[in-house]
Formats: structure tokens, sequence, C-alpha cells
């Protein structure tokens, strides 16, 4: 499985570099069912494998020009206190077995993995709307900086939550909110994840995190290598095909992860 494991790694790289997000969507899953890690260490150690990959794929955007750095600064702030207080208060808080009915037990990990994948489907419906069916947010500099701000601080205690790099939900932020264009979204999503998942993981990482750097190296380098490539190839795709694919992948990969954890559920 392991190799598998780390074809896939390069194809997460591959996503998170064409659409700005979508890489620890595919994370997580592979670090739980391909390297057959837990869903709370695979939590952490995501943070680290998207953080570096999202970093080297943001400077590739930052050289084209692709980044808005007063929308990047004004989400990664917050969203960074948010990463640290669901990783560092809420988490911790949570006990392993979170409720029990019947035979019916709700683990944390279940947990985790059907949040994770119900904002995933809630997040894709936005992606996914036609054109005209909604637009940026009409506000000035301040307001636009503000409700940034605060989705910041939103998104990185979800992000948090499920160890994910969040891009999921920064992109329709940055779209619908700051009313950048889809590629700009991309490249400073990828600035923003990078900044938060790394600061996210030193907090860990501070807290008593064990990491197996073998693995965690290994993983990540083959996400680099999909990010590269894709970074590159994302410059060609037109703007409202990417948004409207990344929407669709967004759906499909939420829907396959929740229906895994009911059939767990059940069996």
């Amino acid at each position: 499985m392991e190799y598998t494991g780390l074809v896939a790694s390069i194809v997460m790289g591959l996503i998170l570099g064409t659409m700005g997000g979508g890489g620890s969507i595919l994370t997580v899953p592979i670090l739980v069912y391909l390297f057959a890690l837990s869903p709370t260490v695979a939590t952490g150690y995501s943070l680290f494998v998207v953080g570096i990959t999202a970093l080297i794929g943001s400077i590739l955007f930052i050289r084209r020009g692709d980044v808005d750095f007063l929308a990047a600064g004004s989400f990664a702030l917050p969203s960074v206190i948010g990463v640290n207080i669901s990783r560092g208060l809420v988490i911790p808080m949570i006990p392993s077995i979170v409720a029990t009915v019947g035979t019916f037990t709700l683990t944390k990990e279940i947990l985790v993995m059907v949040v994770f994948s119900t904002l995933m489907i809630a997040a894709s419906y936005s992606m996914i709307r036609k054109k005209n069916e909604r637009k940026p947010i009409q506000a000035s500099a301040f307001v636009r900086v503000v409700l940034i701000g605060l989705q910041g601080l939103i998104v990185g205690s979800i992000a948090g939550f499920v160890g994910a790099g969040g891009g999921f939900l920064i992109i329709p932020s940055l779209v619908f909110m700051a009313g950048l264009s889809m590629r700009v979204s991309v490249g400073t999503s990828l600035v923003i994840i990078a900044f938060q998942s790394l600061l996210g993981f030193a907090g860990d990482v501070s807290r008593g995190l064990q990491a197996d750097w073998p693995l965690i190296v290994k993983v990540t380098a083959f996400a680099v290598m999909g990010i590269i490539a894709g970074s590159a190839f994302a410059h060609k795709i037109k703007e409202e095909k990417l948004k409207f694919a990344f929407g669709w992948f967004v759906l499909i990969m939420g829907i396959t992860i929740l229906a895994e954890q009911i059939r767990h559920i059940s069996s």
C-alpha cells in the first residue's frame, strides 16, 4: 500500500497546485487508508505535508504575480489563531468515545472524519453554482478586510479540527468575500495554507506530537513533485472551468469519505 500512497501523494500535490485546495482533502485519507495511521495522528501529519507542499506552490504563483498579499495577510493571521485554538484546546477536550447509543459508538476519529466530509460537501455548493447565481459582496476595502479576517478565524478553527489546510473553504471565501479571480485565489490560498498549516504543525509538536519523520518527508517529497506540475497546469485553465472543477472535486471527495464513515459505523 505504500507505493499506492506515494502515487496518491503526487496526485494530491497536482490537485493542490491546480486548484489551490483539495490537498488536505486527499492527504488525511491517504495517511489513514494507505499508511494505516489513526485519523488523529493523520490530521497532525497532514498539516506538515500540506504546509510544505503549499509553500513550494505559493512561491511559483508569487513569481507569476498571482497572489494578493493583503487578502493573504488578512486571512492567514486570524486563521493561525483558529488552528491553534482547535489543536490546543478543542481536540484534547474531546473524549475517545464521544457517545454510545445501543450498539452504535461514535469515536473521536469517526467524528473528525464526518465533520471533515460534511464541510466539504457544504463548501462545494458555492463553487458549483452557475456564475450568475452568486456575485462577490459589494463593500469597502476596510469591511472586506474585517470580513476576510473573521472568515480566516472560522476556517482556521475548522482546519485545525480536521487537520486540513482548508483550501476547500478558503477558495470560496477569497472569490466571494475578497472578490479575487479564481487564479489569484488559488495562489493566495496556497500562501495562507502554507502559513497556517506549518504553524499549526509546530503547535502540535510543541504539545508533544511524536512525528514519524521518514514517512512525513517521503510523502511530502512526492507531493511537492505534484504541485510543481499542477501550478504550471493551473495557469492554462479557464477561470470558470477551474472553479467548477474544484467544486465537483470537493463534492465527490466529501461524499466518498462520508459514505466510508457510515460504512464503518454500520459495521
